[in-house]
């Protein structure tokens, strides 16, 4: 049995991934900025009739918060085996609509959310020579992704922040993997720019998502893939198929991968 912490965990792929754990027995901490939202989601795990859950309030841009927390759960169970740093908002919109308020959203969340979980779990887990971070980015991260470019920076540092901590944790018991998914169909894409000026992307933008990138995964069929991942010690895993082939397209040729990315801008703008 694990111990392990969850954030965003009361909607979409932070639910489905708590989920999983409580499904095969381990023990559970749901945290999200939205308490009613991670309580409802810890008691149904709970209803399970395996593992535990419990539900926490975090504001992952808080990090004396995230600190405290993680510190309070490895003082309670005496171990934090699994960290899963999922917490995130989507940014979309041309270059030229975004604010500066969107860029700093997108870094405070996506971004130093993912640094403030590290800063917290990565020592404790050093002094129990165990553990293992897993850090949610996004294909945005290892392809061109236009129309949210604060998105992609943000996703794209914590791909190099994972696999560079990576680097320093092997040898010393610490394992650290990053998840890079397609499109998901999670309340993301219903919900871009939350509380922040318009764009045109602004609002419910899974229909215009859908008609650069039809084939939208399931939060539930992404958990799978991540807890494959987390027991093969992955550093990056990659999902669905034609995420990996996107990604492969983009390792053989960025400059065809641009290519493609703009001509998916250009039938969104054309409104095809």
């Amino acid at each position: 049995m694990s111990i392990a912490i969850v954030t965003g965990g009361a909607s979409g792929i932070g639910r489905a991934v708590a989920t999983c754990l409580v499904a095969r027995g381990d023990t559970v901490v749901v945290t999200d900025i939205n308490e009613e939202g991670a309580g409802k989601v810890a008691d149904r795990l709970n209803s399970l009739g395996r593992g535990k859950a419990a539900a926490a309030r975090l504001d992952v841009t808080d990090a004396a918060a995230v600190e405290e927390l993680y510190r309070g759960v490895r003082a309670e169970h005496g171990a934090l085996d699994l960290v899963f740093n999922n917490a995130g908002i989507s940014i979309g919109g041309a270059a030229e609509e975004l604010t500066l308020d969107h860029w700093d959203r997108a870094i405070d969340i996506n971004l130093k959310g993912v640094v403030h979980g590290v800063h917290a779990a990565y020592p404790i887990m050093l002094e129990q020579r165990s553990g293992h971070i897993v850090n949610t980015a996004s294909l945005a991260g290892l392809v061109p992704m236009p129309l949210g470019i604060p998105y992609t920076a943000t996703k794209h540092a914590v791909v190099g922040l994972s696999l560079g901590l990576r680097a320093e944790a092997a040898g010393r018991g610490v394992k650290v993997s990053v998840v890079c998914p397609s499109f998901v169909d999670t309340p993301l894409l219903t919900n871009v720019n939350p509380d922040l000026p318009p764009t045109s992307m602004s609002g419910d933008a899974k229909d215009d998502i859908q008609k650069a990138a039809p084939r939208l995964y399931t939060a539930e069929k992404l958990a799978r893939d991540i807890m494959r991942g987390v027991a093969r010690n992955q550093a990056l895993i990659v999902a669905p198929a034609h995420g990996r082939a996107a990604w492969r397209g983009m390792r053989l040729n960025p400059g065809a991968a641009v290519k493609v990315a703009s001509l998916a801008v250009a039938r969104l703008r054309s409104g095809g």
